[in-house]
C-alpha cells in the first residue's frame, strides 16, 4: 500500500496494518504532515510508526522526523516536464510569484517588497493566485500604490507555467512547504528562484543555493531583486541571475519524470522484497 498523507490517510493506514501488519506499507509525507497543522497530531505519529517505509518530497524533511524513524525514510522528488529556457528582455527584471494568497504562502512579504520597490520602474512583480476577502483588498491596494506590481488572480495551470517560463525569476516566499511544485516548474523551465530559507525550499534547491532570503523579510527580498536587476545590466553573463540559473540547472535532473519513475519503482521493489 502507498498511502498519500500520513494524517488524512490515517484510517486506511490503520486498517491495512490491522489486516496485514505493517509490511509493504509506505506513507508519503506532505508539508502539513511535517510542518503544518497535522504535524503534532497523534494520528500522524501513529501512521509514521506503522509504516514500513516513509517517503519525503525533499531532502531536508528528515530533520523533521523523530530520530528513531529516519532510517526508514527515503526521498522521492516529484517531477514535472521540462520547458525550453527562453531569452529574456534586458530592459527590465520580471519576477513572478505563483500561489493562492493565504498565510502559509506569505503574500504579505511580497506586498511589502513591492512597496519597497515602488519607485523602481525596471522591476516588475507579477502575482498569480486566488484571493478573497482581506487578501484581495490588500492585493488591490498594493496595485494602486505600486504601479509595477500586478495581481493577476487565478490562472489556468498552462498560463501560469508560461509566465514562469518567461520571467527572469520566480519568487517563492512561503513560510512552510513540503516541496513546492512551482519551484520545480521554475527549475525545469530555466527560470531561477528567489526563495525563503525554509526546509521545504532548501530541500528542493540545495543547501548551497545562492537565492535565499529569510522567511518574512521583505527588505532582504527587495535587496535580492535589486541585486538581480543591477547585475543583469552590469554583468549579464556572470551576475547573480546567471549563477542562480546554473545552480537550478544542476538541480533540474532531480525533478525529471524518469527519475521519479525510477525512485518509485525502487520503493515498490523494496516493499515487495521479503525482509
Amino acid at each position: 500500500m502507498l498511502a498519500l498523507h500520513a494524517f488524512r490517510s490515517a484510517p486506511s493506514i490503520q486498517a491495512w496494518s490491522a489486516a496485514r501488519g505493517s509490511q509493504r506499507l509506505a506513507v508519503v509525507l506532505t508539508g502539513t504532515d511535517l510542518y503544518g497543522e497535522f504535524a503534532d497530531r497523534p494520528e500522524t505519529a501513529h501512521s509514521l510508526s506503522l509504516a514500513t517505509r516513509l517517503v519525503t518530497l525533499q531532502d531536508q524533511a528528515f530533520a523533521a522526523l523523530p530520530p528513531a524513524l529516519r532510517a526508514k525514510a527515503a526521498v522521492v522528488y516529484q517531477s514535472t516536464t521540462a520547458r525550453r529556457a527562453l531569452a529574456k528582455s534586458p530592459r527590465q527584471l520580471r519576477a513572478v510569484a505563483v500561489g493562492h494568497l493565504r498565510p502559509v504562502k506569505d503574500p504579505a512579504t511580497l506586498f511589502a517588497a513591492a512597496g519597497l520597490l515602488a519607485d523602481r520602474e525596471d522591476i516588475e512583480l507579477l502575482h498569480v493566485g486566488e484571493a478573497a476577502g482581506e487578501w484581495e483588498q490588500q492585493a488591490r491596494g498594493v496595485m494602486a500604490a505600486c504601479p509595477r506590481y500586478r495581481w493577476l488572480g487565478p490562472l489556468p495551470h498552462a498560463r501560469a507555467r508560461d509566465l514562469i517560463q518567461r520571467a527572469h525569476v520566480l519568487v517563492h516566499a512561503s513560510v512552510a512547504e513540503g516541496g513546492a511544485h512551482v519551484v520545480m516548474e521554475a527549475v525545469r523551465s530555466g527560470t531561477p528562484v528567489l526563495a525563503s530559507r525554509i526546509d521545504g525550499n532548501v530541500g528542493m534547491l540545495g543547501a548551497g543555493y545562492g537565492g535565499y532570503f529569510p522567511a518574512g523579510d521583505p527588505h532582504a527580498l527587495a535587496a535580492l531583486l535589486i541585486r538581480c536587476r543591477t547585475e543583469q545590466k552590469q554583468a549579464p553573463a556572470s551576475g547573480l541571475l546567471a549563477r542562480l540559473r546554473a545552480q537550478c540547472d544542476a538541480r533540474a535532473p532531480l525533478f525529471d519524470p524518469e527519475a521519479e519513475r525510477r525512485a518509485l519503482l525502487n520503493l515498490v521493489h523494496d516493499l515487495l522484497t521479503p525482509p
